[in-house]
């Protein structure tokens, strides 16, 4: 579904403040600039997506023409701590043409919030189809209509991705990334420092689950492995989050809204964690082809990765993390006029996955 962007989405006159404002920062020295195609997809709660063409002469006389995607931060609600949209343009750029990573070529990058309301990139589209997380894509959409061989290469294309993200070691990569080192000794008693706070910023919106999220953050404080691992940290790996091409492999990585630094197997244990979610979770089982939790950690493996200790705490860090996201979403759909205990379903799925994860980390223990 497609529609006009208009106001509250870009504001009053964003289709002629664009024209104006985008060929001299994509299209220097050109003429005949024109944008076409405005259209936005009617989804996403941290940020504002639009796809426009933009058509213009360059300075040989040459027509030339770009699909472009333009994300800008939202200026009305936060799911997160610190929506920042230009960092995660940054983060892209940096990641552009490292082995293994496809990322969208970023255009622009605009700081200033006075052009379009706030904080905007803009990217080439890539060409591909990514998974739906709504419906789930174990259940419904283009996935289920391919072969368990083409789910299969999907799958295990997006899991060499990931394992080629933990591998990246540029250290301006990770420093860019890193947390403030002053919070702690080690890239996970940083990340855990900056849960904390998402967790007191977003305990006022807990809709469902809030002694069970405080009983959680009490365990991946006391339980926390003693490691000193530092990776790339995407944040929200999953295949929602990437494009395949035909041939199944991954024409792009998107949405680092909560990249950072840390033991990669916080990656993993979202990954696990967000299958279970859409899956198991639903009520549904994996369609052939696709790997249950255990397969796909031994996978992340066999490919390169490796996995220290027990995944069950990063799985259960994953589920609280969604859980505080879920929560502002349910209190944000609402809002906006979505039905309350439809609005609610979304944490009280994850909340249950927590509950079970606490369980699986102290079996037979008190609740």
């Amino acid at each position: 579904m497609t529609y006009t962007p208009s106001r509250g989405d870009l504001g009053d006159g964003a289709h002629e403040v664009l024209n104006s404002w985008l060929p001299e920062h994509i299209a220097p020295g050109s003429s005949d600039f024109e944008i076409s195609d405005f259209s936005a997809p009617d989804a996403g709660y941290s940020g504002k997506t639009v796809f426009l063409t933009a058509t213009w002469t360059d300075a040989t006389g040459t027509r030339q023409e770009a699909d472009l995607v333009l994300r800008m931060q939202a200026a009305d609600h936060q799911l997160f701590t610190t929506p920042d949209a230009p960092r995660q343009a940054e983060i892209m750029q940096r990641l552009g043409g490292m082995a293994g990573i496809a990322v969208p070529e970023i255009m622009w990058i605009e700081h200033d919030p006075s052009v379009l309301g706030a904080p905007f990139y803009l990217m080439r589209r890539v060409t591909g189809r990514t998974p739906s997380d709504v419906p789930s894509w174990h259940k419904r959409g283009w996935t289920t209509e391919l072969s368990p061989e083409q789910r299969g290469l999907l799958y295990d294309n997006a899991i060499q991705s990931l394992v080629a993200l933990h591998r990246i070691d540029d250290p301006d990569v990770l420093e860019f990334l890193r947390a403030d080192p002053a919070t702690g000794a080690t890239a996970l008693d940083r990340y855990l420092d900056n849960l904390r706070k998402w967790f007191e910023w977003a305990r006022a919106d807990l809709v469902v689950g809030p002694e069970t999220l405080a009983r959680a953050f009490d365990v991946i404080l006391t339980e926390a492995p003693a490691t000193a691992r530092e990776a790339v940290v995407w944040g929200d790996a999953r295949v929602g989050n990437m494009s395949f091409a035909d041939d199944m492999s991954v024409a792009a990585l998107f949405d680092w809204e909560t990249a950072t630094t840390g033991p990669p197997e916080i990656d993993l244990g979202w990954w696990l964690m967000f299958e279970e979610f859409l899956c198991e979770a639903m009520g549904f089982s994996r369609p052939p082809g696709v790997l249950d939790s255990d397969e796909t950690a031994r996978r992340y493996v066999e490919l390169g990765g490796r996995v220290d200790g027990d995944i069950t705490y990063y799985k259960l860090v994953a589920a609280f993390v969604l859980s505080l996201i879920n929560n502002r979403l349910a209190v944000l759909l609402a809002r906006d006029g979505l039905d309350v205990e439809v609005a609610h379903s979304y944490p009280t799925t994850v909340v249950g996955l927590v509950d079970r994860y606490l369980t699986e980390l102290n079996p037979g223990g008190s609740r």
